[in-house]
């Protein structure tokens, strides 16, 4: 558990354990039905539908953030480690040689190959207009901060994430700090696939 003045920030798992070691997923499964995100349903569905069977699952583990005054719910993270491949030719012979502590270097094309960090999710809570009592970047620095706890038990120093090809939002990542490496096509069964834009930060 991660403690703020102003968050705490539970890790799913706390609700998961066995017998009574848990608080329970019935009572974690009430928590999240306060949760809503009208303007990124994807966001909704993931904490509605997925995060409960992908963290018994190994395949991520979903943070929920709770205002320190009244324990309302107000945003969300989910973090996982995936590999990646980074296109060094964008950055500087700085970023270069830290990513080459931490990669294998592929000459031919100039790509990285390595582990990192995935933010793979990030939401406000709409509920109740609890939404306004966080700010995105008070929950981009929640999550941040929690890899920078794992960080120091497992090593590693990138953070990547994606986020869908709109200004506002590439924008809001780069006040923060990251910087666009590559693109990716999604996996979509319902619809077309669309493009995402793929950020990453050096910790």
């Amino acid at each position: 558990m991660q403690e703020t003045s102003k968050y705490t920030v539970f890790n799913i798992r706390e609700y998961l354990g066995d017998g009574s070691h848990g608080l329970g997923e019935d009572t974690l499964l009430q928590v999240l039905s306060e949760f809503s995100c009208k303007i990124n349903p994807d966001v909704e569905r993931f904490i509605k539908k997925q995060s409960v069977e992908f963290a018994k699952k190994q395949q991520s583990v979903t943070y929920l953030v709770f205002s320190t005054e009244d324990a309302e719910l107000v945003g969300y993270f989910a973090l996982t480690i995936k590999p990646i491949t980074i296109n060094a030719k964008p950055f500087s012979n700085t970023v270069k040689r830290k990513l080459s502590r931490v990669s294998t270097l592929n000459e031919q094309d100039q790509t990285y190959n390595l582990a990192a960090y995935l933010i793979a999710q990030l939401g406000k809570n709409y509920n109740n207009d609890a939404n306004e009592r966080i700010s995105g970047k008070e929950l981009l620095g929640l999550a941040i901060r929690q890899i920078q706890q794992l960080q120091y038990l497992a090593c590693g120093m990138v953070i990547f994430l994606e986020a869908a090809d709109e200004e506002r939002l590439l924008s809001f990542y780069r006040e923060n700090g990251f910087q666009q490496f590559d693109t990716r096509l999604t996996d979509s069964s319902k619809g077309e696939p669309h493009e995402l834009i793929q950020l990453l930060k050096l910790l």
